[in-house]
């Protein structure tokens, strides 16, 4: 218990991440628990779908809170959260499902490969207006929300640094593409966390691969601080969010590929 304190300051540290870019957090989570997991030794071979399925759970309360922020700052397109959520949702809980039987290493410096060109199409890309966005139909959005839901599942994230990118990409401006992707972040999470919850049972029992202990600890912290991320959000020139949010890309994509 005591040990799980620790994890406050990672949810401060992922609330602002989550409000100020978009995504859930679970880039700050998943490391967090892993490292405390080695620390204390907590469940064994287990603890890395541990930090997968805990993360995705304290997703769950960082995204509503960021959500919610998004919400009252009036940035987030509830046409494009309705058009993904059905793909996000059967995609993450597609993606818990398989996470236990794939080998994670490959996937990890492969998705960190993919940030890194994401950072750099991001940083030294198009500038997009708020007008002449790109239309998409039912279907695109449909496997978009799909393919975004499954990856982030397996990496025990909110989805916001592959939503974001492709909100950007559809000419939707930052801080509305940011504040969606929040949005979008929530059916991810509950849909992920569902699914490491049912898949880890065998395993584990009680409640599979989430431990609810660490969920309130990184959760509380996420609450407090994704309103504030938000704020900025708003505040921040756009160009210099999309530059600033194309670094933080560019940080996690070469450590999940040099790791």
């Amino acid at each position: 218990m005591d040990a799980t304190v620790l994890l406050i300051p990672a949810g401060l540290a992922a609330g602002l991440v989550a409000g100020l870019f978009g995504v859930g957090g679970g880039l700050v989570f998943v490391p967090a628990l892993y490292a405390l997991y080695e620390l204390t030794g907590a469940w064994g071979d287990a603890r890395m779908h541990m930090a997968l399925g805990t993360s995705l759970a304290a997703i769950v309360l960082t995204g509503v809170a960021s959500l919610r922020a998004h919400h009252r700052l009036r940035t987030i397109e509830w046409g494009l959260v309705i058009r993904l959520g059905s793909g996000l949702a059967v995609g993450a809980f597609l993606g818990a499902g398989l996470a236990a039987r794939l080998e994670a290493d490959w996937l990890r410096r492969f998705f960190g490969l993919f940030e890194c060109l994401v950072a750099a199409q991001m940083f030294f890309g198009p500038r997009f207006s708020a007008s002449g966005r790109e239309g998409h139909g039912w279907i695109f959005w449909s496997l978009a929300g799909l393919l975004i839901g499954g990856v982030s599942a397996l990496l025990g994230i909110g989805g916001g640094t592959l939503t974001v990118p492709l909100l950007v990409w559809s000419r939707i401006p930052m801080e509305r593409a940011v504040g969606t992707s929040a949005a979008c972040g929530v059916p991810i999470a509950v849909a992920g966390a569902a699914g490491y919850l049912i898949r880890g049972q065998a395993q584990t029992g009680g409640t599979g691969f989430v431990d609810p202990v660490a969920v309130l600890a990184l959760g509380l912290g996420g609450v407090l601080f994704a309103p504030l991320g938000a704020r900025l959000a708003v505040r921040l020139p756009r160009e210099r969010l999309r530059r600033l949010f194309a670094l933080f890309l560019l940080f996690v994509g070469l450590r999940m590929v040099l790791d």
